[in-house]
């Protein structure tokens, strides 16, 4: 009996891979031209490389050269998909990253000092979110779109914070060291937790319906992740670290690191919950088990955060068209919004960092890292946009949110943090993390 194999899948179009490889070219081209830019206007260059979308998406190439935009970046998915790919694989790799630097002594000890922030800089934000999903004009609510799921979706948009962005952020500052900037990232992992399990809920309610079992569900996952990682993730990852310590190449090990992390993450997105969940929380396993020489990853650092992040960034605008402003109802409800979760985020995180006993600027510059949304708030509009919650109107306002909330955060950050004195124990942690990134120990200024 004769057995028929299928044909083999024929390789990427020639013109295709053209498109491709030019449009990977160029945004980290322009990601490094603008993230420089940034850095000389003393930002940090995560603020450039955001703008690179803006620069080359709908909001002002396709107006001002629609010939070169149809060609450069045509309406094709597959072909979108590709650069898409580029971006998660960079995302994932720099949250695993950032999740290496985690002090987990630290979270350990003020882990209720987080939590006091992470709850004030949920629920005010959310309540403010759900309000403002009541008041707004019906004629900016999708036909068919239940005020009340409108209204949660709204506030699931506002309470959320954006971890590759603000990881980015504290480490173009050199702030990832500080005390502030790891509350920021803990504070943020957990209102992240909160607003795609969140998010998962709404989506239910807008498509089958909400179901007790789906909730139970998405819970469960939530609570193996976290008994995995205390459990079995550790002596894992440290028996697959000293299996490559063998070698004298730090090839070995800089591999063995991005294949956990996205294994980790692919785990965490098959079970319902987002992809960078599991990338941070293998990172701190790779931190914090041992069995690894922190300069041999050095180079998975430097390929991270001068390569596949800026094409991140740069990719996340392209779908981005601010045009739509132009009404002026859709642009007083803008603002309207935009204020709403500025305050709602500053009030609630705030609020939060005092209850818990923080001064005033450190207050402050935690509501100014958890108030970066950035790409997250994206992803969030984009599934809006999809299951017809949100229009495309309200999907525009949500956008402009996000990237006025990323580019606002580091002037006030730096604002705030120059006014919080720098203990021994950031000095200390400043130290271990120059080890990670194998770069001598210095009095100056954190390069991380």
């Amino acid at each position: 009996m004769l057995v028929t194999l299928a044909a083999p899948v024929a390789p990427i179009a020639a013109h295709q891979l053209l498109v491709f490889l030019l449009q990977v070219g160029l945004l980290l081209l322009l990601a490094l031209t603008f993230g420089r830019l940034a850095g000389r206007l003393g930002m940090p260059a995560v603020v450039g490389e955001l703008f690179v979308g803006v620069v080359l998406g709908p909001s002002f190439l396709a107006h001002v050269a629609p010939g070169l935009s149809t060609w450069l970046f045509p309406q094709d998915s597959a072909q979108f998909h590709l650069l898409d790919a580029v971006g998660q694989i960079g995302v994932l790799l720099l949250v695993g990253i950032t999740g290496i630097h985690m002090d987990m002594g630290m979270v350990r000890r003020r882990g209720a000092t987080a939590a006091g922030v992470s709850i004030g800089g949920l629920l005010v934000p959310l309540a403010f979110g759900i309000g403002a999903g009541f008041l707004l004009p019906a004629t900016l609510i999708p036909t068919g779109t239940e005020p009340l799921v409108f209204a949660l979706f709204l506030g699931v948009a506002m309470c959320v914070s954006a971890i590759p962005v603000i990881a980015k952020t504290l480490m173009d500052m050199g702030l990832l060291h500080r005390n502030i900037g790891q509350l920021t990232l803990t504070a943020g992992m957990i209102d992240d937790a909160f607003g795609w399990f969140m998010l998962s809920i709404v989506s239910a309610m807008a498509t089958t319906g909400l179901r007790a079992g789906s909730v139970l569900v998405s819970l469960a996952c939530l609570l193996a992740v976290v008994v995995f990682a205390l459990t079995l993730g550790r002596p894992l990852v440290r028996h697959s670290f000293r299996l490559t310590s063998r070698d004298e190449d730090s090839g070995s090990s800089v591999a063995t690191a991005a294949v956990l992390i996205l294994l980790a993450s692919a785990a965490t997105h098959a079970m319902g919950l987002e992809a960078v969940f599991g990338a941070f929380v293998c990172g701190m396993l790779i931190g914090t088990a041992g069995g690894v020489e922190p300069s041999r990853l050095a180079p998975l650092r430097t390929v991270v955060l001068s390569g596949f992040a800026p094409i991140f960034f740069a990719t996340a605008g392209l779908r981005m068209d601010l045009t739509s402003l132009a009404d002026p109802m859709v642009l007083l409800a803008g603002l309207a919004i935009l204020v709403v979760a500025i305050v709602g985020k500053f009030l609630g995180a705030y609020a939060g960092a005092r209850a818990s006993r923080l001064n005033r600027w450190e207050a402050l510059a935690l509501g100014a890292g958890l108030n970066a949304r950035g790409v997250i708030e994206v992803v969030v509009a984009m599934v809006g946009l999809r299951l017809g919650i949100l229009s495309v109107e309200v999907y525009t306002i949500v956008v402009l949110v996000a990237i006025v909330t990323s580019l606002m955060a580091p002037p006030i950050l730096r604002w705030a943090m120059a006014r919080v004195e720098q203990t021994t124990e950031e000095e200390l942690r400043r130290n271990e993390q120059l080890a990670w990134s194998n770069q001598p120990q210095t009095n100056g200024a954190d390069p991380l």
